[in-house]
C-alpha cells in the first residue's frame, strides 16, 4: 500500500481512499480501544468516533507516521469517553508474561487444547488487573506491551516524554502483577502463585513469587 499516496487523496476528500486507511487500521485502533475501555461495545464506539475525527482532521496531518497520530486520536477519544461514563470497565484481555521482562505475551508450554482453555480463562483475570491500573499507566501498557510499539512511538502518541512512558510502564507493570498476585484466586490453577510450603525458603522472605 503506497500510503503517502493514499494519504494525500483523503487530504483531498477522496472517502474512498480515507476508507482504505480505516481499513488498515480498525484493527489495531479497535483492540487498544477495547484494552483502554474494557467494554466491546464502547470499543466499537470510541473507534467509530476517532475515524470519524480522523476523516475531518486529516488535512492536519503533516507527515511522520500516520499510524501514531491516529492512534493518538483513538486514546484521547477513550479518555474522554472514561470521563464521560466515569465507571470501572469490565474484565477480558489477552496475555501477560510473569517473566523479569514483564512482556504481556503468554508463554505456555500448555498442549492444546487445554492450552486455549487456559488462556480464556485468564484473559478476564489480566483485564481486571489491567483495568484498575490508572488511566495513562494502562494505555501506556497497552501500546507498549498489547500492541507492541516502540517507546518512541508511545510518546509520540501520548504527548509525553520517552522517560515518562519508561516511567509509567514500569509502575504500570508492578501495579499489575502486584494485582494479579493479590487476586490470586482469579487466575486459573495453572498460574496462580505456588504455596509457601512448596518453597525452602522462610515464611519471612521477601523474594517475589512466580504467577507460574
Amino acid at each position: 500500500m503506497d500510503e503517502p499516496a493514499i494519504i494525500a487523496a483523503a487530504q483531498k476528500g477522496d472517502v474512498q481512499a480515507f476508507n482504505r486507511l480505516v481499513f488498515e487500521y480498525q484493527s489495531i485502533a479497535y483492540n487498544v480501544a477495547y484494552r483502554i475501555v474494557g467494554d466491546r461495545d464502547a470499543a466499537a464506539d470510541a473507534c467509530q468516533d476517532a475515524f470519524f475525527s480522523a476523516f475531518k482532521n486529516i488535512r492536519q496531518f503533516r507527515g511522520g507516521s500516520f499510524k501514531a497520530w491516529l492512534l493518538r486520536i483513538a486514546t484521547n477519544t477513550c479518555y474522554d469517553q472514561l470521563r464521560l461514563k466515569k465507571r470501572r470497565p469490565a474484565d477480558s484481555l489477552d496475555d501477560l508474561l510473569e517473566d523479569p521482562d514483564h512482556s504481556l505475551i503468554m508463554s505456555d508450554p500448555a498442549p492444546q487444547p487445554e492450552h486455549h482453555a487456559l488462556r480464556h480463562e485468564l484473559e478476564g483475570a489480566i483485564m481486571s488487573g489491567l483495568q484498575s491500573l490508572p488511566e495513562d499507566q494502562r494505555i501506556t501498557l497497552v501500546l507498549t506491551d498489547v500492541e507492541g510499539l516502540s517507546y518512541l512511538e508511545v510518546a509520540d502518541i501520548t504527548r509525553v516524554s520517552v522517560g515518562t512512558v519508561k516511567s509509567r510502564l514500569s509502575r504500570g507493570r508492578a501495579k499489575l502483577r502486584d494485582y494479579l498476585l493479590a487476586c490470586g484466586e482469579l487466575l486459573p490453577a495453572h498460574y496462580r502463585p505456588k504455596d509457601d510450603s512448596a518453597h525452602e525458603s522462610s515464611p519471612d522472605t521477601n523474594e517475589p513469587r512466580s504467577v507460574l
